[in-house]
């Protein structure tokens, strides 16, 4: 596991939490939108993220669609320039994954695997988030495969329309001493 991930993720948390609210409504700190993505500011560190909701969540037992109660459901790129993170992928699926799972990313063709912490995966180290990265920029949709400590199936499809420009934008505001 990644130490620097294990020290933020209580502040990561907390940050995307409020930044789910945001998405449905202005607040101060989100700074643009692009397409299907937002981007975000923070102040005091320095943290710059996008974000996105999925386009469809698919969960599944045993084959057969099931209504679950999940909570938010997000992809991120993350740029905390104090801490020389510049460029993390994290996904929250908005339940517990069961543990000793992956997550499975599809962009394409290309396909990566995320480790799984409780309701969050991350890619293994900084060069896969830049693999995934380079994926995100090329594909239409990303798809995140999951399951859930209670063995439910998920399979949430995010739009990749407008990733580049939001990309771009927060290593921008989060780039050169800031």
């Amino acid at each position: 596991m990644r130490n620097w991930v294990v020290l933020t993720v209580g502040s990561v948390a907390a940050v995307f939490s409020f930044a789910t609210t945001v998405l449905a409504q202005d607040s101060t700190n989100r700074v643009d939108a692009k397409t299907d993505w937002s981007v975000f500011v923070e102040d005091n560190p320095t943290e710059c993220w996008i974000v996105s909701a999925p386009k469809s969540a698919v969960n599944t037992r045993d084959d057969k669609v099931v209504a679950v109660n999940r909570g938010n459901i997000l992809l991120f790129v993350s740029f905390r320039p104090g801490t020389d993170v510049l460029g993390e992928l994290s996904f929250t699926g908005g339940y517990p994954f069961n543990e000793g799972t992956t997550v499975n990313m599809t962009i394409g063709s290309a396909s990566f695997e995320l480790f799984v912490d409780g309701e969050w995966a991350w890619p293994a180290s900084a060069d896969e988030d830049s693999k995934i990265i380079t994926s995100l920029k090329r594909g239409a949709a990303a798809t995140l495969t999951g399951v859930s400590s209670r063995g439910t199936k998920t399979e949430d499809t995010f739009s990749l329309l407008g990733f580049t420009a939001a990309l771009e934008e927060a290593q921008k505001r989060c780039s050169g001493g800031q």
